[in-house]
């Protein structure tokens, strides 16, 4: 009988094991909104941006609306109606994510040293830089901080809109709402963090672990596949196809390899058949002989 799989109890080490790398995500992202973003007049997105805005009209009537405390209220109304579809992990995950963001974004607002308000540039890069180091942290944990991602699951649930386009669509939303509070200018360099952010986000997340993944159809498959295992010493696996015009079966070649043995493989296979057809295409993680352990 096959050995069963305390699937939960993984799932509760795991968040054990994370939650230091989670508070520092969160540390490191609410340290960014107070140190580049929040005092320049970057909302960047998502309610964090949202609560930029708000934060800045209540300042001008002379309301104290911290952007922490805004975070944890509009997300907490967010969950409620997510709560049934999500899952307890997912909840638990999401909760945890944007209340360690909201509490450290408010702890550290009066402490952190401002960059210069003229140098909006340097604030939305490093805004950027740092804000997607911390949220890459959360999100590569399977943690989240809510906000927009939160929003767009709704909306996709009640409609058919991807979830991907319309999270984009809010953050847009969110940086030209910005316009008439702060200045074009501002929601333009707010823009410009949302996008280098974006970035940081999928670097850390990926671990800068990113490869390569080829599919090699040839009449040399024989020497190419020898070649693939003894000289560049990775793994290799035949698929089965069939060729729609001949109808004729033949392999597939397919393999995953890093970055910098491009120009290897495209040598080996000119080399043994100059119309080979070559496909390369881009991998996220790649975990296993060659690469990095599951562990």
């Amino acid at each position: 009988m096959a050995r069963r799989i305390d699937i939960n109890r993984i799932i509760k080490s795991q968040f054990v094991r994370d939650l230091p790398f989670i508070i520092a995500g969160c540390a490191i992202a609410g340290f960014a909104t107070d140190a580049f973003m929040v005092p320049n007049g970057l909302a960047a997105g998502g309610l964090t941006g949202l609560a930029t805005i708000i934060a800045e009209l209540g300042r001008r009537v002379g309301l104290n609306l911290p952007v922490g405390l805004q975070t944890i209220v509009m997300n907490a109304l967010l969950i409620l109606v997510v709560v049934r579809s999500g899952g307890l992990k997912y909840v638990v995950q999401t909760i945890t994510g944007f209340v360690l963001f909201g509490f450290f974004t408010d702890l550290f607002a009066p402490f952190v040293l401002h960059v210069d308000h003229s140098d909006l540039m340097l604030s939305a890069l490093w805004g950027g830089i740092v804000s997607g180091i911390g949220y890459g942290l959360v999100f590569r944990c399977g943690a989240n901080t809510g906000g927009s991602d939160t929003i767009g699951q709704i909306i996709a649930r009640k409609s058919s809109l991807p979830v991907g386009a319309t999270v984009m669509a809010i953050d847009v939303a969110v940086c030209a709402a910005s316009a008439p509070v702060f200045s074009l200018t501002n929601a333009l360099y707010a823009a410009l963090a949302m996008v280098v952010m974006g970035y940081v986000v999928d670097v850390v997340v990926d671990g800068g672990n990113s490869q390569r993944a080829a599919f090699i159809i040839s009449d040399a498959c024989e020497d190419i596949e020898h070649d693939i295992l003894h000289a560049m010493d990775r793994g290799c696996t035949r698929l089965l196809a069939q060729g729609s015009w001949t109808k004729k079966d033949r392999p597939v070649l397919f393999f995953v390899l890093s970055r910098r043995e491009i120009s290897i493989i495209k040598t080996i296979v000119y080399e043994h058949d100059a119309n080979a057809m070559l496909i390369i295409t881009d991998v996220n993680e790649a975990i296993g002989y060659g690469f990095k352990s599951i562990g």
